[in-house]
């Protein structure tokens, strides 16, 4: 399965964006009046291409494997096994569960790589490519063709999801060292700043972590290639991750980005389609200072700053009222459905008309 990158679109119109702030203004006292629900909404009638952005069905998936690099002793004490985290998770005994059902987002778990076998479970899909990656300090996480393997079959996965939101989090022991290592080397950020968790983060723990990811750079300090990269480093987690989200960029649907994990994916994947990150908002599950950086490579920030300390996608299902209601400024009026026109006028006369369909909205692929 391919993904030809040019059928990931820039979002930027400058037509329809003026349409967006002005229809925003009719609607408030002042522009600017509502704060950072303003850009938010212009942003989702961009990536929609219309007036009046609207979702249905929004997902939010979990991805989850174990990595080689927790051989060597870098999980937290008191931290959960990676299979351990994915059974609390399905079976409602964290408040990410309770969030989910609450916000209305359907929920999904994915085995990408744990090294235990799970049961079945109605919200689990099974797409191990591995019983774990390797150890990133003898050799590569994973070889090259898991690595393209791995990216096909979570473009098989973005294309049977339902909805047009998928909101990605990555889970695992190592997870976040792995999507370190990955964005320190596509972006040429020190490491250090990636794993550092704050002013409080004992100075033996971070000497140890900082050894063992060194070493791991410098066993493949020529790889530069993303995808190589990915393979040299990476978790499972994070390379189904970058097929979800090629494929739901294309489709135009909105990728909330939650955690280290999401963001080497997005990384990744915007190598391979630069457009990709038009699709995104970022969210965030930890006050970790390294993910302060992880945004700051994107120029971005988080919707939420909440002081969290949970599993990553927690963020995602605390921000996605804010996103509803960001489209709600454009679809909504207090008598009910706005009669407007879907699109400004003269987006409408540049469109196709040899459109078989006679339909007026842009066709997407599928």
């Amino acid at each position: 399965m391919s993904l030809n990158r040019s059928l990931i679109s820039p979002t930027s119109s400058p037509l329809l964006e003026r349409a967006l702030v002005d229809k925003l203004a009719r609607r408030g006292e002042a522009v600017g009046g509502l704060g950072e629900l303003e850009p938010v909404a212009v942003r989702l009638g961009l990536m929609q291409n219309t007036l009046k952005p609207r979702f249905r069905e929004p997902q939010l998936v979990v991805f989850a494997a174990d990595h080689g690099l927790a051989v060597d002793g870098i999980e937290l004490p008191h931290q959960r096994q990676s299979h351990e985290q994915v059974l609390q998770l399905l079976s409602a005994q964290m408040p990410l569960s309770v969030f989910a059902r609450i916000q209305g987002l359907e929920l999904s778990v994915i085995d990408c790589g744990l090294a235990n076998e799970m049961g079945p479970h109605e919200r689990l899909m099974p797409r191990k490519i591995a019983h774990g990656t390797r150890n990133a300090r003898v050799g590569p996480a994973m070889a090259l063709e898991q690595a393209h393997a791995a990216i096909r079959a979570g473009m098989e996965i973005g294309d049977a999801l339902r909805g047009n939101m998928v909101a990605c989090a990555g889970i695992g022991v190592g997870s976040h060292e792995a999507a370190a290592l990955v964005l320190s080397r596509l972006t040429q950020s020190p490491v250090r700043d990636l794993l550092v968790s704050g002013p409080q983060m004992n100075a033996e723990s971070l000497n140890h972590l900082l050894s063992i990811v060194q070493g791991a750079q410098a066993r493949h300090r020529d790889v530069t290639d993303a995808v190589e990269v990915l393979a040299a480093f990476g978790g499972f987690e994070t390379a189904v991750m970058v097929g979800v989200m090629l494929v739901a960029a294309s489709k135009r649907h909105l990728i909330m980005v939650d955690g280290m994990a999401a963001c080497a994916a997005l990384m990744v994947a915007s190598r391979i389609a630069s457009a990709v990150t038009d699709y995104c908002v970022f969210c965030r599950s930890h006050s970790h200072r390294g993910l302060d950086q992880a945004l700051n490579l994107f120029n971005a920030t988080a919707l939420l700053e909440l002081g969290l300390d949970s599993l990553d996608g927690t963020g995602a299902c605390l921000s996605w009222p804010l996103v509803r209601n960001a489209a709600a400024l454009l679809t909504e009026l207090a008598d009910g459905e706005d009669p407007g026109p879907s699109r400004p006028a003269a987006i409408i006369e540049d469109l196709t008309p040899s459109d078989p369909s006679g339909n007026p909205e842009p066709r997407h692929p599928a």
